[in-house]
C-alpha cells in the first residue's frame, strides 16, 4: 500500500569545498535519522565519491540513502543527477570525472575537499576544485541520466545565482526535464508565471544543506508504493507536484 516517506535529497559533505568538515557520512545521515526522514540523497558538486561511505552509514542509522551529486553543467546551472543504485552513480561519477576542468583547488580559499572511509576517516583528498563547470550541457541531463537509470532536477530554480531561472531567464520550451527543486514554497506562482510548464512538472523542496543544522526536519513527502530508492526515482521522472504536509 503506498504510503509518505519522508525526504531531503540535496545534502553535501564534506567532500564539496563550502560544505562544513563535519558533514561527514556517518553525521549526515545520524542528523537525517534524527530529522525523521526516510530518504537522504548525499549530493556533492560534481562528484559522488563519498557516496560508498553514506551508504554503509545510512545501513547503520536507518536511513534510506540516494546516491547523487550536483553537478555544475556548461551553463553553470546546477542540477542535482540522482540514482536508482550505488553502483549506477559510480558509473555517472567516473563519466562526470573525465568531463571535469583541470582547475586545481585552493584549499584556503574555497575550504577541503574531503574523502571518507567507513568510519570517516580520511582517505583522500580531491585535488580539482569541485565548483567549477562540468563539460556537460544542461539539455541533455535528462537523457544522460536516464542511461544510468536516474533523473536530473535543475536545482533551487529560485535561487538567485547558479540557477535555471537566474542563468537562462525561462525554461527552454525543448527542455525535458520531468522534476525541478524550489528551495521556498512561496515562489512557485511567479515562476510557473514566467514558465506555465512549471504547473505541469514535479516539485520537490530540500535543504542543499552545508552544516549540520541545515538538514531539513521531516517537512516534505513523496507517495511511495515501498520504501527504495528505485521508487523514489521513478517517482520523480513522473508528472505532477507532489503531496507536502
Amino acid at each position: 500500500m503506498p504510503q509518505k516517506y519522508y525526504y531531503d535529497l540535496h545534502i553535501h559533505s564534506c567532500l564539496s569545498p563550502c560544505a562544513d568538515d563535519d558533514m561527514t557520512a556517518h553525521n549526515v545521515a545520524n542528523m537525517a535519522m534524527l530529522c525523521g526522514l526516510d530518504f537522504a540523497a548525499l549530493t556533492d558538486h560534481n562528484s559522488l565519491k563519498n557516496c560508498p561511505a553514506f551508504f554503509r552509514a545510512c545501513e547503520k542509522a536507518g536511513v534510506t540513502p540516494v546516491a547523487g551529486t550536483e553537478l555544475c553543467t556548461r551553463e553553470e546551472v546546477h542540477a542535482l543527477c540522482l540514482f536508482p543504485t550505488l553502483e549506477a552513480g559510480m558509473d555517472f561519477d567516473a563519466f562526470i570525472e573525465r568531463r571535469m576542468p583541470i582547475f586545481m583547488n585552493n584549499e584556503r580559499i574555497y575550504g577541503r575537499q574531503l574523502i571518507l572511509g567507513d568510519r570517516d576517516e580520511v582517505i583522500g583528498i580531491e585535488k580539482r576544485l569541485l565548483i567549477a563547470a562540468c563539460d556537460v550541457g544542461l539539455e541533455v541531463l535528462p537523457e544522460l541520466t536516464g542511461v544510468y537509470g536516474g533523473v536530473a532536477v535543475p536545482s533551487h530554480i529560485d535561487r538567485g545565482s547558479n540557477s535555471l531561472f537566474a542563468n537562462l531567464g525561462f525554461i527552454p520550451p525543448d527542455y525535458k526535464f520531468s522534476c525541478y527543486e524550489l528551495k521556498n514554497t512561496d515562489t512557485l506562482e511567479d515562476l510557473i508565471m514566467r514558465s506555465p510548464a512549471l504547473a505541469r512538472a514535479k516539485l520537490i523542496y530540500n535543504s542543499d544543506a552545508h552544516s549540520l543544522e541545515e538538514i531539513k526536519e521531516r517537512a516534505h513527502y513523496l507517495v511511495l508504493p515501498e520504501r527504495s530508492a528505485e521508487a523514489l526515482i521513478a517517482n520523480l521522472k513522473s508528472r505532477g507536484a507532489p503531496a507536502t504536509s
